[in-house]
């Protein structure tokens, strides 16, 4: 992709208007927390520490409508803690000549870093870095330093007191991902109807776990019908792969194919009916019919046999446990057969995670690191913008490091879509809002009114896109600055300038200075293929000896696999909106090499799903040889992982040799399902493998890996 097409898509992206609003009821709350704050310490400290205390009230406010799962409440306390301490070290820096731009640099620095810990954190960082830029304009005493951090960490509290005392759909998040999870299988049910080896999206399920990970009080108090139901769901995934599956479930063609279309109808019905329980709250209504319940019970018409009809009963009894769980209000483990016991996540408290989140931060200190590369360049430009501005002798020098704070992100995408969204939104929002204060010349009660219309309006348009939401935060601080004596005039003309200057200045260095997904793509799959190695060889080993407990390294091996896959493609997707040539990221491969690879490694994470749904009881007999495999399938992956990474030749004739003595130790063995599955399984595991060495030969083809769909299945 050219740098011409690279900037016309990324504009065309910061610029796109969605009509979707946030919840309005969502976005009154938060506008009567900023009046809340801001009436009162107008009235009786006055218009200095009244933006000090709506700055920090807007931003605690903005943190609350990020993405997570954790009380809204604690977000707004520990946003508000952070303006607090920001705002008080910056009204003591700016006193001390010098002091400050160091300040500011480290500050900047620290913000960028804090993306390792994740988006929210980050974008919390950067709005304290905004207001500490805003707020912080003359010399005061140490003393009113510190009022001014109380102030703004107040108005943290205030938002965390209202969302405590005015709940808005508590469970509403929650609701949403477990539902979307169960509406993804169905989904996935019905393409299996079709497509045997049709691909499950993991992103649901991964949002759900995140959703499911609750503090000790939303332990205590959710609702009795969201417990145990993401287990299950995540144990109808396979068993929905295991019917459909040629190789190991029903037949390619014929009755028994017949039947497994009508079982995997039949589920998907099923699972709609939970979903649309799960997301309203309502008793579940299943069809008149409910076939979903009796799939094996019928004696008429073609049956499943083998490892289909194995399967088919596990998912009757996991369906049946579902239901039951939303009738009943279960708790976490389900008494039904072919369901294992779920444990729930939990989520520490926000001061326990704190060792966490500095471990995380620790690892970025790589000069590879693009969390690293992003906090270097935010203190370097944040910083240049700011004494630029003060060089050029700008009153309102601040907005110019205030735009490039808010602008710069740790990819090129989002760095150059919402700088040119932040451009024209912060132009038409002073614009207009200048406008109106130049010709109603409204008094400070009526700006600090307009100041909460405006901030209302922020909230609102939260979906709506960045430039909206751009536009009605500038209106916000023209309003709310304009309590302050200057000219509305020429302050609108010298923010619009410091905007182009901060924009441009940000999107200039990231294009001198850039991280480049693309250049990490080769080291994502190679985390995805030694993890997606892993997560197969845990679930091969619990063949060998059913009866030892190995539940949590599985889970684990999954979750590992699952996230790798995911960074995997978000770098990819990133990588697209680049300009410049689409490489892989790996020496002497292609893209369309990576491509192919990708394919491979989704079919080996595939297998794991199929061997997954058959997984043996306890007492099941042993399948003798399966734990040498294993092990020698992990190393090999790991070690494939390795060679990717080197540009040195993928090879598995080490597992190849495995398995031949897997065939026959097998050929030796008593007749059972659990053979035939492993049988079958590894030799489905050795075409991944294949096909994996073929993408990634030098001039290679692709094998049967090229002609499958370009997204494969994973887990």
């Amino acid at each position: 992709m050219s740098w011409f097409a690279a900037l016309r898509d990324t504009a065309r992206t910061g610029l796109t208007v969605d009509r979707a609003l946030t919840d309005p009821k969502r976005a009154v709350r938060g506008a009567v927390a900023v009046a809340l704050v801001l009436f009162p310490t107008l009235a009786l400290g006055g218009a200095r520490l009244a933006t000090s205390a709506a700055m920090g009230a807007f931003i605690a406010g903005t943190a609350t409508f990020q993405r997570s799962f954790r009380p809204r409440a604690t977000l707004a306390v520990a946003a508000g803690t952070g303006l607090g301490i920001s705002t008080f070290l910056g009204y003591l820096a700016v006193g001390i000549p010098g002091a400050f731009p160091v300040l500011l640099a480290v500050w900047a620095f620290g913000a960028g870093l804090t993306w390792a810990i994740g988006p929210t954190a980050g974008i919390v960082a950067a709005n304290t870095l905004s207001v500490m830029l805003i707020v912080v304009q003359l010399p005061v005493s140490p003393l009113t330093a510190l009022g001014h951090g109380l102030v703004c960490a107040l108005g943290g509290i205030v938002q965390a007191l209202v969302i405590t005392l005015w709940p808005i759909g508590s469970w509403t998040a929650q609701r949403e991902a477990l539902a979307d999870t169960y509406a993804e299988l169905a989904d996935y049910a019905r393409r299996l109807r079709q497509d045997p080896t049709a691909h499950v999206d993991p992103a649901p399920f991964m949002t759900a776990r995140h959703a499911a990970a609750l503090t000790p009080w939303q332990d205590r108090n959710r609702p009795p019908e969201l417990r145990g139901l993401r287990g299950l769901a995540e144990r109808i995934r396979p068993t929905l792969a295991a019917i459909a599956d040629p190789k190991v479930g029903a037949p390619e063609e014929g009755p028994e194919r017949d039947r497994a279309r009508e079982v995997l109808a039949a589920a998907a019905e099923a699972m709609d009916a939970l979903a649309r329980a799960i997301r309203s709250g309502d008793p579940l209504r299943l069809p008149s019919s409910a076939p979903a319940l009796t799939l094996v019970a019928r004696t008429e018409g073609p049956e499943l046999r083998g490892a289909a009809r194995r399967a088919a009963r596990r998912l009757a009894g996991l369906l049946r446990g579902a239901a039951d769980a939303l009738d009943r209000g279960a708790e976490d483990t389900i008494d039904t057969p072919d369901v294992q016991p779920g444990g729930t996540l939990r989520k520490p408290p926000l001061i326990r995670m704190l060792p966490t989140a500095l471990r995380a931060v620790r690892r970025q200190f790589r000069p590879h690191s693009a969390v690293f590369q992003h906090a270097v360049r935010l203190a370097a430009v944040v910083t240049a913008a700011y004494l630029l501005a003060r060089l050029a002798g700008f009153e309102h020098g601040y907005w110019a490091p205030m735009t490039a704070a808010m602008v710069m992100r740790p990819d090129f995408a989002q760095t150059y879509s919402r700088g040119v969204a932040r451009l024209a939104g912060t132009s038409v929002g002073v614009a207009v809002s200048t406008l109106v204060v130049q010709l109603a010349r409204p008094g400070e009660w009526v700006l600090a009114a307009l100041a909460v219309l405006s901030i209302g309006g922020a909230y609102l348009a939260f979906r709506t896109g960045y430039a909206v939401v751009t536009a009605c935060i500038s209106s916000y601080a023209v309003f709310l600055l304009g309590l302050q004596e200057g000219n509305p005039l020429v302050t609108a003309v010298e923010r619009v300038g410091l905007t182009l200057l901060g924009g441009s200045l940000a999107l200039l260095v990231y294009a001198l200075f850039p991280t480049w997904q693309t250049a990490r793509l080769g080291e994502r799959l190679a985390e995805w293929l030694a993890a997606a190695g892993r997560y197969t060889a845990e679930v091969i080993a619990v063949y060998d000896r059913p009866a030892a407990p190995r539940g949590r390294e599985v889970r684990g091996a999954l979750l590992d696999s699952r996230e790798a896959r995911s960074e995997l493609l978000q770098a990819m997707q990133r990588a697209d909106a680049e300009p410049g040539r689409h490489a892989s990221g790996l020496p002497g491969v292609s893209r369309r090499q990576l491509d192919r690879a990708r394919a491979a490694v989704g079919h080996l994470g595939r297998v794991a799903v199929l061997l997954e749904a058959h997984l043996p009881g306890p007492d099941a007999d042993p399948v003798p040889g399966a734990a040498e495999f294993a092990e020698e399938l992990r190393l090999a992956t790991a070690l494939a992982a390795g060679a990717l990474l080197t540009g040195q030749p993928v090879d598995f004739g080490a597992v190849r040799e495995a398995q031949e003595r897997l065939e026959r130790q097998l050929a030796d063995a008593s007749p059972g399902v659990q053979r035939d599955v492993v049988r079958a399984g590894t030799r489905l595991l050795l075409q991944a493998l294949k096909d994996l060495e073929r993408a990634l030969r030098a001039g290679g083809t692709a094998g049967s890996a090229g002609r499958r769909e370009a997204e494969p299945t994973g887990r």
